[in-house]
């Protein structure tokens, strides 16, 4: 679940194991999901366009269809809510506005159109961007220490100048093209990768002092394989 605001929330990624299912159980989390959070207003979700019984599943559940493709349908649940709704603008154009020097704090925007906004020396911390199409945009002079990024699609973006302590990969593939990363220049001593398909996986011109596979030291690797090679 990701909760955006104080009205809108989103769930991802919510499975019923195969024996499971039928029980009642996947009713009785939607359930409780609510229950947690009662001033959301506003639920919505995604599912394959492939699993019919989904698409059963969460109608009567009361979400309804909002978006369909060949690969996802999208939904959405408005329900009523406790919290007071006395600041909420809907269904207003205020495009072509300019902000300057105005407090904005805890503003939330829902289904907004937002295209070719710039945000400049502003205070955006502890912002959140839930589902949001951010495609060819500029980020530039950003502090995002501390940050989440989850469920995105980075392909064929490029990171210059990017300081990466203590980042975490995880659950992290190249996408259906299996276009690979590229590490240029960069620094990353200290670095784990485990778990990880590196099939194919080029390393050329780079310091491998301390570098390990598999708890064996590459350097003693590749002294053997010389010694081997000059037989």
């Amino acid at each position: 679940m990701t909760i955006t605001g104080k009205s809108f929330g989103r769930i991802d990624r919510i499975f019923i194991a195969p024996k499971n299912q039928g029980k009642k159980i996947g009713s009785r989390a939607i359930e409780l999901i609510e229950e947690e959070f009662p001033n959301v207003r506003t639920w919505d979700l995604e599912t394959s366009s492939r699993q019919i019984n989904n698409h059963h599943f969460y109608e009567k559940m009361g979400y309804k269809t909002t978006f369909k493709t060949e690969d996802e349908y999208c939904y959405i649940k408005r329900k009523e809510s406790s919290i007071a709704l006395e600041n909420l603008i809907e269904n207003k154009d205020i495009s072509n506005v300019q902000y300057e020097s105005c407090n904005m704090e805890k503003t939330e925007c829902y289904q907004g159109n937002l295209a070719g906004s710039s945000f400049s020396n502003s205070n955006l911390m502890d912002t959140h961007f839930n589902n949001c199409n951010v495609s060819h945009s500029k980020f530039q002079n950003i502090n995002f220490k501390h940050s989440l990024y989850a469920d995105l699609n980075l392909s064929h973006s490029m990171m210059r100048l990017v300081t990466l302590g203590g980042v975490r990969f995880i659950d992290t593939d190249l996408g259906d093209e299996k276009e690979p990363i590229s590490f240029e220049r960069c620094d990353l001593q200290g670095t784990k990768i485990s778990n990880s398909n590196l099939r194919n996986l080029q390393i050329q011109n780079c310091d491998l002092t301390g570098m390990t596979i598999d708890n064996i030291p590459v350097e003693k690797l590749l002294e053997v394989y010389y010694q081997e090679h000059k037989k």
